[in-house]
């Protein structure tokens, strides 16, 4: 028995304007919004509430350190020590459709184009608000654990490198991706369901690189489904059942299920370089199961949910036992790995390698790097030399066979490229442990991971120890390799960015704490070097939020292309208003709603909202026009089984308006299309 707490809460952010996080292409950026993102906040205490541990799911690229150590911050204000960078692990799903600019670091900073203080606010409130919630919510409860396997829903985007591990290992496993999720389901003391997590390994890159709506991808879908199921006659984003789908060792493993071909001729390029004959590395992409990336992200998301929700279903196996957490900051440019009794290796300083640039069969990188490079180029060094300078021999060897692209570790200006300082933690909630992980483990990796850690308890007494692995925890590093792969420096071992003993240096740490847990002693764990925080300024290269402009004799919300009088189950009703920037909107409120779509009720003469901008059947597009105006589509992809009846879609924004001394103020708005007939088809 425990005490259990659950909350979710709204953590978007600006949804047009700003780079999404995920593929570096710096032409992804927001232009609209298909589903809301959202923190899901678990708490679990002791009968006596003397331990805490809280788990966080934010349907985010990656959890940055900036980002954590302002949500530690606040919680700090606000709970004193309850809440404390050991108990509390925050990750992120991995989604490839949200917005960036929450980063400290200058590699990150200047792909997602500066830090962006409404991005990074909206998600530290959000973390903090879905803690709240469930803070306040606590009760008595139970939890019980679930496994099962998972079909048809992932492939080994670099199975070239998985087979370089030894075969007497790879040979103990049917499959060269972790096919099984861990579900842990949350009832309180009458029984009445509360929530779950699920843990499992894929990429949320359903959605492409081409994609500009704001969403939540695969992960976010099983989890709106969920929800929307347990919350029966609420909107998504209401009711109290909180259903997180979070990531763990997804490093090496994409969604797209069809595998990589050549854009252009249709030809596979399974190959160790992921490269065509025409076109080269560029043309290589994976497809999804579905006609699109919508459909492929729905099949995916939707074949995530169902086995969760048999696993839910079916859980018996009650888990029980104390709660206790440990952490550890770490310098992981210099950290000391002890292989064996004689022989010690170290970690490097972080760098980049040449196929980093290459990037994946799900985002291809830009200038035809090939993924597999062990030789550099003398083209790209003599540019980079000159742009950033040349790597230190020392780096150069300590990475090696990684030819280095970036020595991140070795620049400085205006801020450090890369972090040194890196959170290891690990929580057990009774037979449970979940080990937070600061980036992308491979399958093999985590594999070699969780059975490290297992042992480790195994050794000291807590025996049948159920180990589970959190991706994207608390600040991110970039891809855990093992040695083995980092040898043929796909993109995953080129992003290796401590070397190649990356791997077993996180072992060696994450043993460490496993034991500490496991003898009763975190007591005793140093603290290791706190990591620093960098004041950095608000340049972005983000455009600057100017007055909006309405076409002559028009006003904001009018409609410009208006719906069609009827309508039937599958197909889009669309229509286009005179808009305005939609981060005026979320600049001036968190919980702002963009749309509706509402069916009239004749019995009460009145409109009721069925549909709201967090669904995943309303898009929400806005087209940025010349002089400050813009233009809003909102589409409902009506869906099988609505209810015949009378409709409206309706659009909600606020447009900036200059005011004198350089002051601006934010005016609310909206817009109603007609109404339209759905009938029975």
């Amino acid at each position: 028995n425990y005490l259990l707490g659950v909350g979710r809460a709204d953590c978007t952010g600006p949804v047009a304007e700003i780079p999404l996080m995920g593929y570096a292409n710096p032409d992804q950026v927001g232009g609209g919004l298909l589903m809301r993102l959202y923190s899901r906040a678990f708490i679990m205490a002791d009968l006596d509430d003397s331990r805490r541990v809280v788990f966080v799911s934010a349907d985010i690229g990656m959890v940055s350190q900036r980002l954590r150590l302002e949500v530690l911050k606040k919680l700090k204000n606000k709970y004193g020590e309850l809440y404390r960078q050991d108990n509390v692990i925050l990750s992120g799903t991995h989604t490839h459709s949200g917005p960036g600019g929450y980063f400290q670091y200058t590699l990150f900073w200047i792909t997602s184009k500066g830090l962006i203080r409404p991005s990074l606010n909206a998600i530290v409130n959000g973390i903090v608000k879905s803690i709240d919630i469930a803070h306040q919510n606590m009760k008595r409860g139970r939890l019980f654990i679930n496994k099962g396997i998972v079909e048809n829903s992932q492939i080994n985007r670099s199975p070239f490198s998985y087979l370089e591990n030894p075969a007497s290992e790879r040979s103990r496993y049917s499959s060269n991706t972790d096919k099984e999720m861990v579900m842990l389901k949350m009832v309180d003391g009458n029984g009445q369901e509360l929530g779950l997590i699920s843990w499992f390994a894929v990429h949320p890159v359903s959605m492409n690189n081409t994609n500009h709506l704001v969403n939540s991808d695969n992960m976010g879908y099983a989890s709106y489904l969920f929800e929307q199921e347990k919350n029966k006659g609420m909107l998504p984003g209401e009711g109290s059942f909180v259903a997180a789908f979070a990531s763990s060792n997804l490093g090496d493993v994409s969604p797209n299920t069809k595998g990589p071909f050549c854009v252009n001729t249709g030809d596979s390029c399974d190959n160790p370089q992921s490269t065509c004959p025409v076109g080269g590395a560029t043309m290589c992409m994976a497809m999804g199961p579905g006609s699109d990336m919508f459909d492929s992200t729905r099949i995916i998301g939707r074949n995530i949910y169902l086995k969760a929700r048999e696993l839910y279903e079916r859980a018996s196996q009650e888990v029980t036992g104390p709660l206790s957490s440990a952490h550890q900051w770490v310098n992981m440019s210099d950290v000391l790995v002890e292989l064996n009794a004689t022989h010690m290796v170290k970690t490097c300083k972080p760098a980049l390698g040449y196929s980093f640039a290459a990037g994946t069969i799900d985002g291809v990188g830009a200038f035809n790097f090939t993924q597999g490079s062990v030789e550099g180029d003398p083209f790209w060094d003599e540019i980079r030399d000159q742009l950033l300078g040349e790597p230190s021999n020392e780096t150069k060897a300590c990475h090696k066979p990684k030819p280095i692209l970036f020595s991140t570790g070795e620049m400085t200006r205006p801020h450090p490229w890369h972090p040194d300082i890196v959170d290891v933690q690990i929580a057990a909630i009774g037979s449970l442990a979940i080990i937070a992980v600061p980036g992308e483990f491979t399958t093999m990796s985590g594999r070699r991971l969780r059975e490290a850690v297992k042992r480790e308890f195994d050794s000291h007494g807590t025996p049948r120890m159920d180990v589970v692995i959190a991706g994207l925890c608390n600040v991110y590093t970039h891809y855990i390799t093992t040695y083995e792969e980092y040898q043929v420096q796909r993109y995953e071992a080129a992003s290796t960015i401590y070397g190649p003993h990356t791997l077993s240096a996180y072992i060696q740490l994450y043993r460490g704490l496993a034991r500490a847990i496991a003898t009763n002693t975190v007591q005793d764990l140093p603290r290791g070097p706190e990591p620093p925080v960098f004041n950095i300024g608000n340049l972005t290269l983000v455009p600057a939020l100017t007055a909006d402009r309405v076409p002559t004799n028009k006003t904001f919300g009018d409609v410009l292309q208006e719906v069609r009088q009827q309508y039937r189950a599958r197909e889009v009703a669309e229509v286009t208003f005179v808009g305005a920037n939609p981060r005026s909107s979320a600049e001036n409120a968190t919980e702002h709603n963009f749309l509706t779509v509402e069916r009239y009720s004749s019995t009460s003469d009145s409109w009721h909202v069925v549909q709201n901008d967090a669904s995943w059947d309303t898009r929400f597009y806005w087209t940025k026009g010349l002089f400050g105006r813009s233009n809003v589509t909102i589409e409902w992809h009506i869906p099988p089984g609505t209810e015949p009846g009378v409709y409206r879609i309706r659009y909600f924004g606020h447009y900036k308006k200059k005011l004198a001394s350089n002051r601006s103020l934010s005016i609310p708005f909206e817009g109603t299309s007609s109404a339209f007939e759905i009938t029975t088809p």
